[in-house]
């Protein structure tokens, strides 16, 4: 097996099926190469709690990516190795654009120790609405009062969720501030756009860099569908977007393998350690 190698999958679109889950034979076939001494493990926008739950059965040993970069956490315990947040003055820059803009976000943070998404119930959108069904019991939610900041604490991460025309103009704006990194695309399998403002530092390539340092590898493998995952791209040694990927991102792959559909991360890593004999 080759243990200096670390193989990282996007999980959305990439190591997820349509129906939101890893397939039976993909847990088969990766369960049994990590068994055997294969170095996997995801790199995700999700929270640990939402990926933990479409992951259920994959047996990690590597600590795991989240929140595009933000964070690295170990899988079984939850503790943080590595993390990225927002300086008091970027947060009280982001709190005035973000008015000024009309946008009322999901707002990540870390309030008295512990993890939360804060929202204003009043601005809540169909998106929104669906983002929260799909998370009922998820204790990180809370709305807050009327007339409480949703701006609290130690913020890291923002969402704003909406038609694209209503977030474009805060993205073009907000591209310009070398302090933040911004992405806006269409939420997969949905009709609503994301909007999200991460410290400029964070990114899904500064998280693998480190945990490549901590897990002492000397070669990075990765896989992806969406633009996101460019820059996870741009620092492996091979990268492979799956048949499903934006162009743009199938562009700067290395190669394109089956479709997230099609067990495809997992197809491709049988064969290769098939080749090795393993």
């Amino acid at each position: 097996m080759d243990a200096n190698t670390l193989y990282v999958s996007d999980l959305d679109g990439t190591l997820l099926n349509t129906r939101d889950e890893i397939s039976p034979r993909s847990l088969r076939i990766i369960n049994s190469l990590i068994e055997k001494g294969m170095k996997f493990t995801y790199a995700t926008a999700r929270s640990l709690s939402s990926a933990s739950v479409v992951t259920k059965g994959l047996s990690l040993h590597i600590p795991v990516i989240i929140y595009n970069g933000a964070f690295i956490r170990a899988a079984d315990t939850g503790k943080t190795l590595y993390s990225v947040s927002f300086s008091k003055e970027e947060q009280r820059f982001m709190e005035e654009f973000l008015r000024k803009e009309g946008l009322s976000p999901l707002v990540y943070t870390f309030r008295e120790g512990e993890e939360k998404v804060l929202r204003e119930t009043f601005r809540e959108n169909e998106g929104i609405r669906r983002y929260l069904s799909c998370r009922k019991g998820d204790k990180r939610m809370e709305a807050v009062r009327d007339g409480e900041s949703i701006y609290q604490g130690d913020i890291f991460y923002f969402t704003c969720i909406g038609e694209r025309e209503e977030l474009e103009g805060a993205y073009r704006r907000l591209s310009e501030d070398k302090r933040f990194r911004i992405t806006l695309q269409q939420e997969l399998y949905r009709p609503e756009y994301w909007l999200e403002i991460m410290p400029e530092r964070t990114s899904k390539a500064a998280a693998i860099c480190e945990l490549r340092k901590l897990w002492n590898c000397e070669r990075i493998v990765s896989f992806g569908d969406s633009v996101n995952d460019l820059p996870m791209f741009a620092v492996s040694d091979e990268a492979y977007a799956v048949e499903n990927a934006v162009e743009e991102l199938k562009s700067h792959a290395t190669g394109i393998i089956p479709s997230n559909d099609n067990d495809g991360v997992a197809e491709f890593l049988g064969k290769r350690f098939r080749a090795h004999g393993l």
